[in-house]
């Protein structure tokens, strides 16, 4: 089977992620205006949908399409949709890819108001799946998010923080509801306990990579495409793993003066550049990139037990595309 390129699959399992997002406009057309409105915000903005793209090929490596694969799909989306809206709020970010934020139209109330109300629908859905695995996954998955962030904000600003710390706040941040989707969709498909972790254990190493590489691109991008500021995890004090490579290679002098960039409360131009000129020096950026690929090496590597499918071909091709990608 030829490898087909990531625009061939999105295109092939259309009518599979449209069939998802039906599902959550419905939910969004409410009696209260505002979470439509918000929804509607957060929808439109884009995204490649890549967690309920893993629920439906994970599922579709045994199958399973239909009715409750777009149920585990909308579920699934409905918690990150959710996740974002908080996170923007509590960074007090303006945009996202590119558009106003949400709180920044509305203002924090509605849209915290609104983020409850997307978990809650998110569990609803799982509820109805009536599979206790897929719900602990995800309920699991909620729970650690909110523990990820919470650890984040406790460590923004914070120069000493290890890659040991760095992986667990990505963890909860992204790695968690991926690896949940991957795993869903497998108890779906009433997968061998082996080949259910398997899955689960490719959709956590596949987000580790996935939010290095969001990391990276925080500083490599570029801005009319990524549709985000650069260097806007520097503004904000969040230490990621260009970072953290960096703090441990610099020599002394380096060292004071990217540690002076951190406790700033405003990042200048000549500090970004100053930044990504360390970053060239010490290969900090490439180091993070290989940090990735070998993640995603691993998590290929777990979907050996299963026979050559077109969802296992999808998957892998979506694992390349994580190394790749420009936004």
């Amino acid at each position: 089977m030829g490898q087909m390129t990531i625009k061939e699959i999105w295109e092939y399992y259309k009518d599979d992620l449209t069939s998802a997002e039906d599902r959550m406009s419905a939910i969004l057309e409410t009696v209260a205006p505002a979470i439509s409105a918000v929804g509607n915000h957060i929808f439109s903005a884009g995204g490649k949908r890549i967690r309920p793209f893993l629920a439906i090929l994970s599922a579709g490596i045994f199958g399973a399409r239909g009715g409750d694969v777009s149920t585990l799909a909308s579920s699934v989306e409905f918690i990150h949709a959710a996740s974002l809206i908080h996170d923007d709020v509590v960074d007090g970010a303006h945009l996202r890819r590119g558009k106003p934020s949400a709180h920044s139209i509305w203002g924090n109330q509605v849209v915290v108001l609104v983020g409850d109300f997307l978990y809650a629908n998110a569990l609803r859905l799982a509820n109805l799946l009536k599979r206790q695995t897929v719900m602990d996954a995800l309920c699991t998955a909620t729970a650690k998010m909110s523990e990820g962030e919470l650890i984040q904000l406790s460590k923004t600003g914070n120069p000493d923080m290890s890659e040991e710390d760095y992986l667990k706040i990505i963890r909860g941040k992204t790695a968690i509801l991926m690896s949940a989707a991957c795993q869903g969709g497998a108890v779906l498909g009433d997968a061998a306990k082996e080949q259910e972790q398997a899955l689960a254990t490719f959709g956590l190493k596949f987000g580790y990579a996935f939010q290095i590489s969001d990391d990276i691109l925080d500083y490599r991008a570029e801005e009319k495409v990524f549709g985000k500021n650069l260097g806007k995890d520097l503004e904000e004090g969040k230490v990621t793993l260009p970072l953290i490579n960096l703090l441990r290679d610099a020599d002394d002098g380096e060292l004071d003066r990217v540690k002076e960039i951190i406790a700033a409360d405003t990042i200048a131009e000549k500090d970004l550049a100053d930044i990504q000129d360390l970053f060239d020096k010490h290969n900090s950026i490439e180091k993070s990139y290989n940090k990735a690929a070998s993640l995603i090496h691993e998590a290929k590597s777990e979907l050996d037990i299963f026979k050559d499918s077109m969802e296992k071909n999808s998957l892998l091709t979506i694992s390349d595309y994580v190394l790749t990608r420009k936004k």
